[in-house]
């Protein structure tokens, strides 16, 4: 029996787990559209269609951040792959699986600049994990099952598949499906688990020792599924955990140990603890620039201890004095074995520390302002928290993603924000990809006026499906974080950050989408009015008219740059403090 390309590609998708496909068709990707089209017939894909490939690699991104699983978008060739690279970087600096497949012109015109020839397969080189073009027909089933498998262990992330036209067209006998099991056998593949006895004991002694412990924990902790491990050892050692953006529901926001984030819009008792700590977890961390500032003045104090899944994050910022390299779950889960083997408690040990802690906490909480006649950005976000504690959220990038850092308490895998390239226009796609992934669910997405506009195009998905996303747009007028910086760093000359010239009426533009729509330009009211948006049936969008010149606070500025943790932070501070 023949067998086409095709069929293949899908066949071997669905074999892998795929149910939903983000995409936008083109000429060189039609013959796996035609495909598509007949397995939908049947009910076994679902294709949600976008109004830019940009928008389909970030609704495959908020698929996969929401689900673990490997999500899944298709581009043509030529634009439509160019298309893809941004978020392509995004989903390589978060480490997101996701596979791509991208359409491209026959064999046969490759490397003759064909119309809507593109390498994509050279281009993206630097920002995947792993590429194919594939040339044999034969060897479709093989690739597709490989990439799962390449995208979502380890150190999850990004593999492209471009596929020429021709070999989605072309017929071939002797189809067989291949699976995981398949490729691991066939390629050898394994994961070695190197951490040994004797550094997992180091790492007992070393916290039973200390006096002034605390957790850095990163996004590796929810990628590896160990929130849970995360939670019984700060709760055994009764050790304060900080989260980094992409760390955040990693552990329970609401516990007297948790911290809140870390680094330059962190919480100030953070970065303080950061500052004083005689010893420092960091799990699933990488030791970002924006977490650590100036790398010889951060945790200067303290004794390094690094678990990750990626050897090369280890000592390439940071060296560390104590090293486990392998699956954060099972390290984790290791150590609490050990812990409850040996029964120390180190409660007492730590009490000063942790009271001290408290006490930062009082004198130096985030404050929301208070008796303005604008809506306060930090209230709509506290009143979300309590309104919807079980919502899904993403977020664009600037002042709003910060505040909602600081503000939301989220739980794990519903928080989705592109925190490495900060990519301005991810909101709206990866809540799509949130509500498409869990429909019966509060997906809410926060934006911003400048943010939304990357990609407002998208409200015609979110109309086409009905998904019942909830847009918190928090309205400024200005490119809000580049503003603060200008007012505190560039004398308040405010280069093309305003964005009042042009602006549209919001709430107008996702009405013509067939989107309900409203304004809140006044606190009155304020939780009634958010309260009425989520009750609201369907997709909705609320402009909220937020204070216009509000700026994100803490700011650590060159983190830790003297002796003193405090130097170097610009904060608006309670009038007690």
């Amino acid at each position: 029996m023949k067998t086409r390309g095709s069929f293949a590609l899908l066949d071997s998708l669905v074999r892998n787990g795929t149910r939903h496909i983000f995409g936008y068709p083109g000429g060189a990707i039609l013959p796996i559209y035609d495909e598509v089209y007949k397995w939908e017939e049947k009910n076994l894909i679902k294709h949600i269609l976008v109004r830019h490939e940009q928008g389909a690699v970030h609704a495959a991104d908020g698929y996969a951040r929401a689900t673990s699983k490997v999500g899944v978008c298709f581009a043509t060739s030529g634009p439509g792959a160019t298309n893809l690279v941004t978020g392509i970087a995004t989903a390589q600096m978060d480490s997101v699986p996701l596979v791509m497949i991208t359409g491209q012109v026959g064999r046969p015109f490759i490397g003759t600049d064909a119309f809507q020839e593109t390498d994509i397969f050279g281009i993206t080189l630097p920002i995947v994990k792993h590429s194919y073009v594939i040339r044999d027909v034969k060897k479709i089933a093989h690739i597709v099952s490989e990439a799962f498998f390449i995208a979502r262990n380890g150190r999850p992330g990004p593999v492209l598949i471009d596929v020429p036209k021709d070999v989605g067209l072309e017929e071939f006998t002797d189809y067989r499906p291949i699976n995981q099991n398949n490729i691991i056998r066939s390629k050898g593949f394994r994961f070695i688990y190197r951490s040994t006895i004797k550094r997992l004991d180091q790492v007992i002694h070393l916290i039973e020792q200390a006096s002034q412990p605390l957790f850095y924990v990163g996004g590796g902790v929810v990628t590896a599924n160990a929130n849970n491990e995360l939670h019984k050892l700060a709760e055994h050692y009764q050790i304060p955990v900080t989260t980094t953006l992409m760390g955040k529901g990693a552990f329970n926001e609401n516990d007297n140990l948790a911290l809140g984030m870390l680094g330059m819009h962190g919480t100030a008792y953070a970065n303080f603890s950061v500052s004083e700590c005689d010893l420092l977890i960091a799990v699933g961390a990488r030791f970002d620039d924006r977490v650590t500032g100036k790398l010889d003045e951060f945790a200067v104090n303290a004794q390094i201890i690094h678990i990750d899944i990626d050897p090369a994050e280890v000592g390439k910022n940071k060296t560390p004095h104590l090293s486990l390299i392998g699956d954060v779950k099972k390290i984790l889960g290791e150590l609490i074995k050990i812990a409850k083997k040996q029964n120390i408690s180190t409660s007492d040990q730590t009490f000063a520390w942790r009271e001290r802690i408290k006490k930062w906490q009082t004198v130096y909480p985030l404050v929301i302002p208070q008796g303005e006649t604008k809506v306060s950005p930090q209230e709509i976000l506290n009143n979300l928290t309590e309104l919807a504690p079980n919502a899904f959220f993403t977020t664009d990038v600037g002042q709003h993603q910060m505040w909602s850092a600081q503000f939301l308490k989220c739980g794990v895998r519903k928080w989705s924000s592109s925190a490495g390239l900060g990519t301005m226009g991810y909101g709206i796609p990866a809540a799509i990809g949130n509500q498409v992934a869990f429909p019966k669910n509060t997906v809410i997405c926060i934006t911003g006026d400048a943010s939304i506009q990357m990609n407002i195009q998208e409200l015609g998905t979110i109309a086409q499906y009905q998904l019942p996303v909830k847009i918190i747009l928090l309205n400024n007028n200005w490119q809000g974080m580049v503003r603060q910086w200008q007012q505190s760093f560039y004398g308040e000359r405010y280069s093309h950050s305003s964005m009042n010239e042009g602006m549209p009426n919001f709430v107008q533009l996702a009405n013509a989408y067939g989107i309900n729509a409203k304004q809140i330009s006044s606190p009155n009211n304020l939780k009634e009015q958010l309260q009425e948006v989520l009750d609201t049936p369907g997709p909705c969008l609320v402009d909220c008219q937020i204070i216009k010149d509000e700026n994100c606070y803490p700011m650590v500025c060159l983190l830790y740059t003297s002796p003193s943790p405090r130097d170097g932070l610009l904060s608006r501070m309670p009038s007690s403090a």
